[in-house]
């Protein structure tokens, strides 16, 4: 759900959005200090904060999403704002060395693809700055602001959802400890409720901002293709005479090219093109069942032994006692 162009700008015209863009500005500033010669894109609404992040940059610009609306940036100039799709945006690959999200990763309906997105037109080495609402904090939980609007998030999220995207992160902050209340109090001590929450590390911190590194090169799945090529073992069936005796109901089973090499004589394979079939171990499930019925099985075994040999032990027994020979021999006379 995006916010319109018109109710971002005057939120943060208003008393509270001063001092929140403040605030969420000075964590910023905290980790960019300086951008000098570098190329800045800002995706959302990003506008109130790139005013004071542009100086000495390359060139900056701003992507505003298309159901959101524009605005004109920078006032007074030709502008540099643009509106786009964000998950199509109209960039080359790896043309941006520093991107700020602002508005934009809560209200997206595609998080995982505006990640790979950004990650496309992100530099090697680039860095990303997200600003994102604390899904624990009060601000995510009153629609009066704008970060009460979309989809907060927790910090296990955002990182699953980094990772998923080839992102590092290298900076975890929080801002905005004060409650979303437009009091003068609350207000004019503002930068004491942020002191008190960053040293005590409070958990309702509103926001979060995270800043992420772009991971140049794809980890290998070496596991998972070691584990495919495990199942699958390749296993060459001889063909010609009795050996290769497969009918033509076991060449449907494994597929039309294995129909299509049988013979008029029902046989798959020849000896020019032997037949190979792709043997497949049992799963784990499936050899733990088979691990549970030997178990079984022998227990059965062992029991039946066990039992036929008490049997015969106590009969024998039973026998020889010396209780039981007078009563045998007068029976016997």
């Amino acid at each position: 759900m995006h916010l319109d162009v018109v109710d971002l700008k005057s939120f943060y015209a208003s008393p509270l959005g001063i001092v929140a863009r403040r605030m969420i500005l000075r964590g910023i500033r905290n980790r960019w200090e300086n951008l000098g010669g570098l190329a800045l894109l800002g995706l959302g609404y990003a506008v109130p904060y790139l005013d004071d992040l542009r100086e000495g940059t390359e060139r900056a610009i701003t992507f505003m999403p298309a159901r959101q609306g524009v605005v004109a940036w920078p006032a007074g100039q030709l502008s540099s704002a643009s509106l786009v799709e964000p998950t199509d945006m109209p960039l080359r690959d790896s043309v941006v060395d520093r991107i700020l999200l602002v508005h934009a990763l809560e209200t997206s309906e595609d998080p995982a693809a505006l990640m790979s997105e950004i990650w496309r037109i992100l530099a090697p080495g680039g860095q990303i700055m997200i600003i994102v609402p604390n899904r624990r904090g009060p601000w995510a939980r009153l629609d009066t602001t704008p970060f009460g609007h979309g989809q907060p998030f927790s910090k296990r999220q955002l990182t699953e959802l980094m990772r998923q995207a080839l992102f590092t992160p290298t900076h975890w902050g929080e801002t905005l400890y004060m409650p979303p209340i437009q009091r003068k109090f609350i207000l004019r001590t503002a930068l004491a409720w942020e002191r008190i929450g960053a040293s005590l590390s409070l958990p309702f911190s509103g926001i979060y901002v995270i800043e992420a590194t772009k991971q140049v090169y794809r980890p290998a799945l070496a596991g998972k293709a070691a584990r495919v090529r495990r199942l699958l073992q390749p296993m060459l069936i001889p063909s010609g005479g009795a050996a290769a005796g497969i009918n033509t109901g076991v060449a449907a089973a494994l597929g039309g090219a294995a129909v299509a090499a049988a013979g008029a004589d029902g046989v798959v394979g020849t000896n020019k093109n032997p037949l190979i079939i792709a043997h497949a171990e049992p799963s784990v499930t499936g050899q733990f069942m088979r691990l549970l019925r030997s178990l079984g099985l022998a227990f059965v075994l062992v029991t039946a032994a066990g039992a036929f040999l008490d049997e015969k032990t106590l009969g024998k027994g039973l026998v020889n006692s010396p209780e039981l020979k007078p009563l045998t021999e007068s029976n016997t006379k």
